[in-house]
């Protein structure tokens, strides 16, 4: 059972949310497929444990497709981000997404693993996209901290069943 609870974004949230992208992805913009995020702007949920914030997942909806831009879970192995990608599931199929979507960079073995356990099946691998990334957001590395270089970004997905309740 978890301890934790998820809630929306609300505006006294910003600054830990702002500080919370800074400090795991470079600053406070995400560059991803050419697109720039700011999260701040973005909805979300958040988790709380013990009065404080232990996990955020932002997203965005268009048309019927709903894209996971952030994933952060702070408190790791006890579920938060899997809640959080649950919640986000249940939110895009109220919208009536068929599609539920993300996007990581080859590195990122961690995040591949996550998504697959969870039901996300790889469907793009843009080659070289970092490169395109990186002339917005100069501060994404060459390589990460086990010297994998960042290139390229995987697409994931998850079509959403309008009767699945999963």
């Amino acid at each position: 059972m978890s301890d934790f609870i998820l809630r929306p974004i609300h505006d006294e949230d910003k600054e830990w949310i702002a500080r919370l992208i800074t400090d795991r992805w470079g600053s406070e913009i995400i560059v991803v497929h050419q697109t720039l995020y700011t999260p701040t702007d973005l909805p979300g949920i958040v988790a709380v444990r013990m009065d404080k914030r232990v996990g955020l997942i932002t997203y965005h909806i268009r048309g019927h497709e709903c894209e996971i831009v952030t994933l952060d879970s702070l408190s790791p192995s006890i579920g938060i981000g899997t809640s959080l990608i649950r919640e986000v599931r249940k939110i895009a199929r109220d919208a009536g997404c068929r599609r539920l979507w993300l996007i990581t960079t080859n590195d990122n073995v961690q995040a591949l693993r996550f998504y697959q356990k969870r039901g996300f099946v790889l469907v793009a691998i843009h080659r070289n996209a970092v490169e395109g990334a990186r002339k917005i957001k100069p501060e994404i590395p060459m390589v990460n901290e086990e010297g994998i270089p960042i290139r390229d970004e995987i697409e994931l997905e998850m079509i959403l069943d309008a009767l699945d309740e999963e």
